[in-house]
């Protein structure tokens, strides 16, 4: 990382995401988890819009919304409050860090300048060997991954 400032951002960012890995094991209910508190707590449609101050049809579509994806954290906040919870959200990484993460994009990139840069010596016939071109993979990677440059992700 370049950037002192950069690299604190990303440790604490990572830091804070942690506690969210445990969740990758929990499934969301088929049906929604409005739905599914709603019958665990042995509530009515009605019962619910009563709370929520709306007819027992648009906590339906609620539901439905919530199961399809289509639903807005708002809503999602609207109905917890009512049933005296709290929406939590966040984000769970699929690396074990944003540095891992960070690491195979860079390393994406890199191979991709490398073996285009590769390409266009072989056509000159001045082709490296694997083992080069790995080592070239490995360098670019490290500084791309130092200077976090704009293009990283795109």
């Amino acid at each position: 990382m370049k950037n002192n400032k950069q690299q604190l951002l990303l440790e604490q960012t990572d830091e804070k995401i942690q506690v969210f890995k445990e969740l990758k094991t929990i499934t969301t209910p088929t049906k929604g988890w409005i739905n599914t508190f709603r019958t665990a707590l042995k509530m009515s449609l009605r019962q619910l819009g009563h709370r929520l101050q709306i007819a027992p049809q648009s906590v339906k579509e609620i539901e439905v919304r919530e199961a399809n994806g289509t639903i807005t954290l708002k809503s999602l906040r609207d109905v917890a409050n009512v049933l005296d919870m709290q929406l939590v959200y966040g984000f769970v990484s699929k690396h074990e860090s944003l540095e891992q993460m960070i690491e195979k994009r860079a390393k994406e990139l890199a191979k991709e300048i490398v073996l285009r840069t590769n390409n266009t010596m072989t056509l000159e016939d001045q082709q490296n060997s694997a083992e080069r071109i790995e080592q070239a993979i490995a360098q670019k990677t490290a500084e791309i991954k130092y200077e976090m440059p704009k293009y990283l992700w795109d």
